[in-house]
């Protein structure tokens, strides 16, 4: 009886199946019977009226730049801002291309009347005798002219190849061209749009930064022709040029290579963009950039612009605020040239007397100054300086710093790197306190030269006589710290360096240089190395910014922060934080690995060589205001010796961090001089608070 259940419980689901499936083939074919008709109303009854508004009608898209972000310094004044400019555009979806040939020309003819530039970037010129000839100093620029990118040319083509080819390729007709000139220029500017990628969606800029009679001139004169246009654009200003070129950079036009890069990374940039080339410009220019908005322009078959819509507005770039102070900074780059004019002087004058090594040939410096309860930068110059404004704009400017000897875009204070002399030998002293080399009570005899190894001797400034610790640095005795440093050994002398930051990166946001620890970085080493090494000498060599870290953590009783030169960054508008230092919880970065007091035993010392009336920085800071703990040192180098200087202040609650280079200065007054008048500046302000 069951069976006869089941079979029919079966037939019943077949049945239902079967109606399923016929309903399920119904609604299809319905639905895609109304697709069949649509299709049929749009293609055959509506067909021409859309094909007549696809004929008539053609949009595209177009980025809008984004405004840049500022840089201002900690007070808020402002380091590298934006003012507004005046460019010259072509854009293709307005002008005529039959006429763009006698466009350009024409842009050409006013800018030249009023010896206004123009973008201008052929690498070839036409000499005395009317041959195309490539200019020099442009390797790079005709190598990518002759590159499969463009004309595919042998290395060995010449000038004149390249002009029969770029004609070709733009079709110029050089009947309606008046003389060569005209040829040269109109090809620069063709070869130069290909080269931006000019096209509807790319508008191509002929010239930025006219004057504003250039800009009347243009305007009366173009106001007929289509396409040209005078636009308005923000461009990057440093209100003082020289304030802090090394530390700020610069903008430059994007490159092939860096365009794909930033493409890559999801970067939303365009080929008339410029970019940070290096600086707080450079390591920033995420958070500088911004975004691009878009703005759709609709053309109909005539080529006539019928419709723009801004679509998607641009977003600004972030505002950075730096731990700089403006004044400070002013008056390290005002001391520093002071000062080595000063020590050049005086160099001049001894050494007609007693011979050259006088610092006649003091030429360059350095300086850097940290706040040592969080180890920000509140000044760092280099000298000679620049002025930003100036190399931004390349030329005859740019060329001459290129060529300078003394290398003026050189950023001694965080990439130069120098032989420390004496102010390296409170690492050695605090190293040999810790492991017991030396106590207090460790007296070494110094007979003037040191010659435990032969082949490395060590003369010493003085003889000593019977010398303790105190007395060694008050004096920078070398004896004392030659035989301090052999007992010590290399190995451990350069792990405590690299504790107290010397020979490793401060952790800075821009460029800067490891330096070079002897024993640890040398590539050959004796055993008689190791003395020279404990007097600053021998491989080492470190950055003025990483003296002064080393100073800053001597002052912080041993932690060393990290060292850094952005203090907060917020909205272009300045009313949202995006980042903040954490000045209450500073980022630690190492410790130096010796105990509380032994620390207190080498800051004893360093305020005896300023307050000692046997101390080496007595002169400038026996009677000073406030209580400074200093080390002075001398490096030998090729000409005049090298002066170095450290110190932080005031000695019993550690404010500021300072270290001075002056190369072939000769003479410590004149670095120590160049610290005085960043503490006077930075005290007299303090006062200025408190009051």
């Amino acid at each position: 009886m069951r069976v006869n259940d089941d079979k029919e419980k079966q037939a019943v689901e077949k049945r239902f199946l079967k109606k399923r499936v016929v309903i399920c083939i119904i609604i299809t074919l319905v639905i895609f019977s109304g697709f069949v008709c649509k299709l049929f109303v749009w293609q055959i009854v509506e067909g021409r009226e859309y094909a007549k508004l696809a004929d008539t009608s053609t949009a595209y898209t177009v980025t809008t730049d984004a405004t840049r972000g500022e840089i201002l310094d900690c007070n808020g004044v402002g380091l590298a801002v934006n003012r507004t400019g005046y460019q010259i555009v072509l854009d293709k979806l307005y002008i005529d291309p039959e006429k763009l040939d006698q466009t350009i020309l024409s842009l050409i003819s006013l800018m030249e009347k009023r010896d206004e530039k123009w973008i201008d970037n052929l690498p070839i010129k036409i000499n005395s005798n009317g041959e195309f000839k490539f200019k020099k100093n442009m390797r790079s620029e005709i190598k990518t002219l002759k590159s499969k990118d463009y004309l595919d040319l042998k290395a060995s083509d010449n000038a004149k190849t390249c002009i029969k080819l770029l004609i070709e390729r733009y079709d110029i007709d050089t009947k309606k061209i008046k003389n060569k000139e005209d040829l040269r220029n109109l090809l620069s500017v063709r070869y130069n749009m290909q080269r931006m990628w000019y096209s509807n969606t790319n508008p191509y800029i002929f010239a930025k930064g006219i004057s504003p009679d250039m800009l009347a001139i243009v305007s009366e004169n173009m106001q007929s022709v289509s396409g040209v246009e005078i636009q308005t654009y923000l461009t990057r200003y440093n209100p003082d040029g020289k304030i802090a070129p090394h530390i700020l950079g610069a903008l430059g036009s994007i490159t092939q290579e860096e365009y794909e890069k930033k493409t890559k990374q999801g970067k939303d940039y365009g080929f008339n963009d410029s970019i940070g080339k290096f600086g707080l410009e450079l390591a920033y220019e995420d958070e500088l950039k911004g975004v691009g908005g878009e703005r759709i322009v609709q053309k109909n078959s005539d080529g006539k612009v019928t419709k723009v819509v801004e679509s998607v507005n641009a977003k600004p770039g972030n505002t950075l605020y730096l731990t700089i102070d403006s004044r400070l900074q002013k008056v390290a780059n005002e001391a520093l040239e002071t000062q080595v004019k000063a020590a050049r002087a005086f160099g001049k004058g001894e050494a007609y007397y007693k011979g050259k090594g006088q610092g006649e040939d003091c030429e360059t410096g350095a300086v850097v100054m940290l706040d040592v309860r969080d180890f920000s930068v509140l000044a760092a110059s280099s000298y000679p300086t620049y002025n930003i404004n100036k190399y931004s704009k390349y030329g005859d400017y740019y060329v001459n710093l290129a060529e300078d000897e003394n290398a003026p875009m050189y950023n001694r204070a965080f990439v130069g790197s120098f032989a420390p002399g004496s102010v390296f030998k409170p690492c050695v002293a605090a190293a040999a306190l810790q492991e017991n080399i030396i106590d207090e009570g460790t007296f070494i005899t110094c007979t003037k030269n040191y010659d435990y190894y032969p082949t490395n001797p060590v003369a010493c400034m003085g003889t000593h006589g019977s010398i303790g610790l105190r007395t060694a640095i008050t004096k920078s005795c070398n004896y004392f710290f030659a035989e301090t440093g052999r007992r010590l050994g290399i190995d451990t002398m350069y792990l405590y360096a690299e504790k107290f930051g010397l020979g490793e990166k401060t952790g800075l946001e821009i460029e800067e240089s490891n330096g070079t620890l002897a024993g640890r970085d040398s590539k050959i080493w004796q055993d008689g190395n190791t003395v020279q090494a404990a007097i600053g000498q021998s491989d080492n060599t470190f950055t003025p910014v990483q003296l002064a870290t080393y100073t800053a953590t001597i002052a912080n009783n041993g932690t060393r922060l990290r060292t850094h030169i952005v203090k907060e960054i917020k909205d272009y508008k300045k009313t949202k934080t995006v980042y903040k230092y954490d000045t209450k919880n500073p980022e630690a970065v190492d410790t130096s690995g010796v105990s509380k007091y032994n620390l207190a035993v080498v800051q004893s010392c360093m305020r005896n060589v300023a307050a000692s009336p046997e101390g080496t920085a007595y002169s400038v800071f026996g009677n000073y205001a406030t209580s400074v703990a200093a080390k002075t040192g001398t490096a030998e180098n090729a000409g005049s010796d090298h002066t170095v200087f450290i110190c932080y202040a005031p000695f019993d609650k550690p404010e500021v961090a300072v270290a001075v280079v002056l190369e072939h200065g000769a003479h410590g007054k004149y670095s120590m001089n160049v610290a005085k008048s960043l503490l006077d500046e930075y005290f007299k302000k303090d006062k200025k608070k408190s009051d």
